[in-house]
């Protein structure tokens, strides 16, 4: 049986690890990078997110999972830091951190904010395919 602190520490870890499965799959935003990625012709998933935001937080496991699907690896992944890259953030018109703005060559084809729902998160990423 699991006590409280066996639950904390192991949703902890388990957070932390998808924390790390998604930073390796995504590569920090940079114009070069989003513009080889959007002439791929992958989907491309741009997400702005922030390290004290819990709405990212939560976002991070949900996306792992999908984008370790088979229908989803092909993403181009590119992290926005919400604090550090302002210009950015202003550029993808961003108004806050937990927007997630997916694309398909040059046209956006949706985005949200603030979405920690799992199944509307998949809709998301599924606009691009």
């Amino acid at each position: 049986m699991l006590d409280r602190r066996s639950f904390v520490l192991g949703s902890g870890f388990a957070v932390a690890a998808a924390t790390v499965a998604l930073s390796a799959a995504a590569a920090p935003f940079s114009a070069a990078a989003f513009v080889a990625a959007q002439a791929s012709g992958k989907p491309v998933l741009v997400a702005v997110h922030a390290p004290w935001c819990p709405t990212c937080t939560a976002q991070k496991p949900i996306l792992s999972s999908l984008l370790g699907q088979p229908r989803f690896r092909d993403f181009v992944v590119l992290d926005v830091d919400f604090d550090s890259q302002k210009d950015v953030v202003r550029e993808v018109q961003a108004r806050m951190q937990s927007t997630l703005i997916v694309y398909r060559g040059k046209e956006e084809r949706g985005r949200s904010v603030g979405d920690t729902n799992g199944a509307s998160i998949e809709a998301l990423l599924a606009k691009a395919l």
